[in-house]
């Protein structure tokens, strides 16, 4: 078992391409981190970076209490999973998981040991005498798995390993991913682009975007408590609504306010959101008074029950059911309200249909405020 920590770490490349900036990072031992992050983030560069398959350009890399910038992959004692597999087709998955052993020269006592209790961890056992065109997707991802784990590294890297298994199956991995963690009892980092898969499983997520980390935390304070626009865009699905407004002084209360000038209009009105006290005391807001600033409202905070309505009277506004879509356990509305478009997440009993003009409460409770410029939380 091991910590990992990254300080001050850049990958910069020939031409002045800076892929990874100022990247600082503490994992404890056992600790299971996810990088996510859009194509292009700098997460798997990061990661390769750890195994030893991208040279570091500045900065210290620890495993450990061990300075590892220039060790070999291979005395790293880190074991990393891919995401296409790469399983050797002519060995068999008792071949494959082996061969790490093998070149390591590990005796064929300890081989076997190790290969059925990884198998019997993983429930590969009935198949270490197949070979990989005879496996499903989620098999060989066991397999990879499985490879991994015989080496008893102090260090899992694992790069976007679900990526290629369908929606079912990826569900069922991430529960499976969880469980081996907990009972390997091992440091894991691993890279996503999913957040849902970094929502589940990691014990903390580092959101990164254009090389920097924008933020690192706990699942919950990412959701509740994002630090900027981008974070708390990016996790949350469906995403989180970002409605402009403007900040306005009434009644000595504080409201954002939007909404089109056009009084004649049915639909040329304005909408005041009133910030309730509990907000107020997180910032003072005074001098973003009369300037506009960035709403943000998780859709499952967005209801057009009755009952809703006559209890969130500080947040009602009026929309247009352009796409109603039925998930099941809830209903996806999908409005228009004076221009601005944004997503409920509401009952699957709803008789809102697309066409309706309906009412909408939103939970002024659980409204997040973003500065326009520097698009950095300011209430949330």
């Amino acid at each position: 078992m091991a910590s990992v920590s990254l300080r001050k770490i850049y990958k910069k490349y020939p031409g002045g391409v800076v892929a990874v900036s100022d990247f600082n990072l503490e994992i404890r031992d056992t600790e299971f981190v996810i990088m996510v992050g859009p194509s292009g983030c700098g997460k798997s560069t990061t990661l390769r970076m750890i195994a030893g398959l991208e040279e570091i350009t500045e900065g210290e890399l620890y495993i450990g209490d061990r300075l590892v910038n220039d060790v070999a992959p291979k005395d790293r004692d880190i074991a990393m999973v891919f995401q296409n597999y790469a399983l050797y087709p002519h060995m068999t998955v008792y071949e494959n998981m082996a061969f790490g052993l093998k070149l390591r020269k590990t005796p064929k006592d300890e081989i076997k040991r190790r290969v059925e209790e990884a198998s019997r961890i993983l429930d590969i056992e009935h198949l270490l005498d197949r070979k990989p065109k005879a496996l499903s997707g989620g098999q060989k991802q066991r397999v990879a798995l499985g490879r991994a784990i015989v080496r008893e590294p102090k260090v899992f890297l694992l790069d976007e390993p679900l990526s290629n298994l369908d929606a079912k199956l990826r569900a069922q991995m991430r529960t499976e991913l969880s469980k081996l963690h907990h009972r390997l009892k091992t440091t894991f980092v691993y890279v996503t682009h999913d957040q849902t898969e970094a929502m589940t499983m990691g014990d903390r997520i580092v959101v990164m975007k254009d090389g920097f980390i924008q933020q690192v935390d706990s699942p919950t304070n990412l959701y509740l408590k994002p630090c900027n626009l981008f974070v708390a865009g990016f996790i949350g699905s469906p995403q989180m609504n970002f409605i402009n407004c403007e900040l306005v002084e009434e009644s000595g209360g504080l409201y954002c306010r939007f909404g089109s000038e056009d009084q004649k209009d049915r639909r040329g009105i304005k909408f005041d959101i009133r910030i309730p006290e509990s907000k107020l005391k997180q910032a003072d807001l005074k001098e973003y008074i009369g300037k506009e600033v960035i709403m943000g409202i998780r859709p499952e905070n967005v209801h057009d029950e009755e009952h809703y309505l006559m209890e969130m009277t500080d947040g009602i506004i009026e929309a247009d059911v352009e796409v109603a879509e039925l998930m099941g356990a809830e209903t996806y509305l999908y409005v228009n309200c004076e221009g601005q478009s944004f997503t409920a997440r509401v009952s699957p009993n709803t008789i809102s249909r697309p066409g309706d003009h309906i009412r909408m409460a939103l939970d002024t409770s659980k409204i997040l405020l973003f500065d326009k410029e520097t698009e950095e939380t300011i209430v949330c």
